[in-house]
Order: C-alpha cells, then structure tokens, then sequence
C-alpha cells in the first residue's frame, strides 16, 4: 500500500519515498585532480546536502572540471500552503477560447511579438504564434479569435512597440532565451519604460517567457504575466482572452463554457 505523503513537508527523492536524494551535476573552473573532487563535495555540503557523493567527474577543458554528484536534501517544503494560491489556473481548450472570445468580445484580438534586443532565437515566440505551435496544439495564428504580428528575431524594443501602435494591439508578447548577465532583465525592463513613456501601459496587454522568466520576475518588471518552460499556446490565449474581457468588462471576468 503506497505511503500517504504529508503534502506539508515535501521532499526530493530517488528510490524510497522521503530518502532525499537528488542528482546533480556542475562545473568548475578547477583543474581535474583530487582536490577538485574535494572542492565539489565541501560546495555541495555548504549548499545544504548530507552525504554527499561524486560518482563521475571529467576534465572538459585545461583548468575545468565537470561533476556528476548525489546528495541527501533534508530540507522540505510546505506544498499544502501552495495550493489554492492562483498557482493551479484551469486553462481553457482551443475551442473553449474561441467561444469565450466570441461570446464575451465580438472582435479578433491583436497580438504583435517578437524575441527582442539582441536574441536571435526564435523557437519560443513561433510556438506562440505561429499556427504550426507546439507539441500538436497550435498557435494564436491558427485561432479565429487573434490576429497575430511575429516579427521574429533580434527586434529591437522601439520597433515591436511601433508595430503594436501600427496595428492598435491588445497585448504584446516578447521571448528572451539569452539570459547572460540578466541581459534578459534589461530587454525586458526597457520595453515597459518605452511603453509607459508613450502612455498606453494601460492600453495593452504585456506578457514575457522563456526558460529563466517565471511569472513573479515577470510582474516584478512591470508584465501582466511571465510564461516559462511547459507553456502551451492555448495557455497563453486563456490568459490573454481573460485579461482583455476583464479590463473591458470592469475586471468581471465571465464563466468559462
């Protein structure tokens, strides 16, 4: 009989229920040698991990060392207080999207993205918007309720904000992947100041992703909302849909159906 898990101490674990072992690796600009391999296990005992162990390390290249270790995790964390959060969003189906948009707006909604500033990767924002999308559901292009803009990538800010005004957007959506030195932070930040400084941060809609922007930096930078790994095109049409009939229905937001 599988045990009960006490949802307000959770904890990684591998082979028994609540054991804590996790597997990590990293590296470190350290020559290969022993006392490398002591340098890896003090770092994962100072970051909190019992028994520490490396099972692989390996010289990448002269002066670096890559490492394959498990450690014990004893800290837990409190998933019951998660719960009920706003975490857990029932997100809408492609076909509940385009009745909630029909019944509740009458009118295609207007999207204009791009990945911007100097981000050449644009995998993230034609899984958004292109109908092809992702992973068999397609993207806003496919539904009859969005008009979509992909302006693909290295866009600068100044340009994606002129096409949102071109064509009178409801939301704009941006894809950072490049992340070194939070560059990501200062795209991101800087498209809010260029969208409030020509007064229409209330006109539009602003939503973020990519893999290191979650929805707490996201609304930290001055986003509706942020997207990360595991987002779907439909999820980001249920937010979009939701948000634009409650700011234009004085934030009551219909049943879904």
């Amino acid at each position: 009989m599988p045990r009960e898990v006490d949802l307000s101490a959770v904890r990684p674990y591998a082979d028994h229920l609540g054991d804590g072992l996790v597997q990590m690796s990293f590296t470190l600009p350290v020559p290969h040698s022993l006392a490398a391999r002591k340098a890896a296990l003090e770092l994962a005992a100072s970051m909190g991990f019992e028994e520490p162990e490396v099972v692989h390390y390996e010289e990448l290249t002269e002066g670096y060392t890559y490492f394959v270790m498990y450690g014990r995790c004893v800290r837990t964390v409190d998933f019951a207080s998660l719960q009920g959060e706003g975490f857990d969003i029932e997100y809408m189906s492609e076909d509940e999207i385009e009745r909630f948009a029909e019944r509740n707006l009458g009118r295609r909604i207007i999207v204009v993205g791009a990945s911007t500033g100097s981000d050449t990767h644009s995998v993230g924002i034609d899984a958004m918007l292109n109908l092809k999308g992702y992973h068999g559901h397609h993207g806003l292009e496919g539904y009859h309720s969005f008009e979509t803009h992909n302006l693909g990538s290295q866009v600068p800010n100044s340009v994606l904000l002129s096409k949102a005004i071109e064509v009178n957007a409801d939301a704009i959506l941006v894809s950072q992947t490049v992340t070194q030195q939070n560059l990501h932070v200062h795209n991101l930040t800087e498209l809010v100041e260029m969208v409030e400084a020509e007064g229409r941060r209330h006109q539009l809609i602003l939503a973020c992703g990519g893999p290191r922007v979650s929805n707490e930096l996201a609304k930290e930078l001055g986003y509706d909302a942020g997207f990360s790994k595991g987002t779907y095109p439909h999820h980001l049409a249920t937010f979009i849909v939701r948000e634009l009939v409650a700011r234009e229905s004085g934030d009551r937001v219909p049943a879904a159906g």
